[in-house]
């Protein structure tokens, strides 16, 4: 289907549209004039890890597209904590916290959108500025009134944690009220018609078009973006070191690079259309490959995704550390590093470089066959590593498998 904007043309054509709200009137309005439009990101962390890529390539499409990017800074929603996708009540973090994280979560947009003036050009807010003015009494009185409590027990986020005999906290219930309130807000400071979001934010994206319809009589859309899951059905963004962070002092580069070029066959034509921005006639040509040459394509995954979130001389410096590695079988500088004394027993040189996370996973990725030293097996899990095994550099390769390396220093 063609639609008349280029924005939601190109959306729907790469897989970002999961659903949205009057889609017609919202293809005519997006055809007609620039629309802003924004996502909100919680400062629960100092990091956005690859789960929020998907958003992020929205608001950078929206904004290539003619429109205008608003970035939400939750400093005020991060202190009640949204439940969506979550079996418990969040920690609650300190006002030093939650700025501490905002700064960090900022670096990261900076390589995606362009920040400015302009009508294009994008901002970022923190709904703090609104919320932590708003009097609960006054609240109350002049809002409370157009949410229903049997529609928002109605809502995923809440039914689900009721179902499954889950504590919710009243503090938390009220995460919805306060997100359609932003979305009025948005709309009253900066024009804003389109909040964006995963699948699981269509509830509370939908009372707040309902808000700002029944309080300012203004008519908002919503849009959300599939839940993104490998082809093996894992969540998208973790990995068996953890979370894949997009801050680089969170994961280095290098291990940013080897997580899509570990990506599953099946999934390289999708996460090339949502994490790049190759033409998709390219696209439609790497993922027909088979065998041995679908690692092109990977690789060309890889090189792209880690351009655009840190550089791409970054990513050509990782896929020649991977080069080096693995097709040349050569100590590659590009590798993580970390500093060590000797001996050490394999069981803990597995657990510093992350390979493992206690002795009995070490134990069984050696007992397999998947643990090595400068490239060559080691089959006794009692193994020690000595001055023996560094070259003239005091370096020590340590490998898991195939595709996961790491460098051990000598201290001194």
């Amino acid at each position: 289907m063609s639609h008349k904007s280029e924005f939601i043309n190109i959306i729907t054509e790469r897989g970002y549209l999961h659903q949205s709200s009057h889609p017609e009137e919202l293809d005519e309005v997006a055809a007609k004039r620039c629309i802003p439009a924004y996502i909100g990101f919680d400062c629960t962390a100092n990091s956005l890890h690859v789960g929020s890529l998907i958003q992020i390539m929205m608001l950078r499409i929206l904004q290539k597209t003619g429109h205008k990017p608003i970035v939400l800074m939750g400093g005020g929603t991060t202190k009640i904590g949204d439940p969506s996708g979550k079996d418990s009540q969040r920690p609650l973090l300190s006002d030093q916290d939650i700025e501490t994280n905002k700064q960090g979560i900022k670096r990261i947009f900076e390589n995606y959108l362009t920040f400015g003036n302009g009508a294009t050009d994008a901002v970022m807010v923190d709904n703090s500025e609104w919320l932590d003015q708003l009097g609960y009494i006054n609240f109350l009185r002049n809002y409370g009134v157009h949410f229903s409590v049997n529609r928002m027990l109605s809502m995923d986020s809440v039914k689900l944690r009721l179902e499954r005999e889950q504590p919710l906290s009243f503090l938390e219930f009220n995460y919805a009220i306060l997100q359609a309130y932003d979305f009025m807000e948005l709309r009253r400071r900066y024009g804003c018609l389109l909040q964006m979001g995963g699948s699981d934010q269509w509830g509370n994206i939908v009372t707040g078009i309902d808000l700002t319809r029944r309080v300012d009589g203004q008519s908002v859309y919503g849009l959300t973006s599939p839940l993104i899951t490998t082809a093996s059905g894992a969540k998208m963004g973790k990995s068996a070191q953890g979370a894949i962070w997009l801050n680089d002092d969170h994961l280095p580069v290098w291990d940013f690079w080897q997580y899509w070029r570990n990506t599953e066959d099946n999934d390289v034509g999708r996460f090339l259309r949502l994490f790049t921005e190759l033409p998709l006639d390219e696209i439609a040509r790497l993922e027909a490959l088979e065998g041995q040459e679908i690692n092109e394509a990977k690789i060309i995954l890889a090189n792209e995704v880690t351009g655009l979130c840190h550089s791409p001389a970054q990513a050509m410096e990782a896929a020649k550390t991977a080069q080096q590695a693995f097709a040349e079988g050569v100590m590659a500088s590009g590798l993580p590093q970390f500093n060590t004394d000797l001996p050490l027993s394999m069981i803990d040189a597995l657990k510093l470089c992350g390979f493992a996370s206690s002795n009995g996973e070490a134990r069984r990725l050696i007992r397999g066959g998947g643990a090595r030293v400068n490239d060559q097996g080691i089959n006794d899990e009692d193994h020690m590593l000595t001055d023996s095994d560094t070259n003239s550099d005091g370096e020590i390769k340590i490998s898991a498998g195939k595709k996961r390396h790491a460098i051990l220093s000598l201290t001194s």
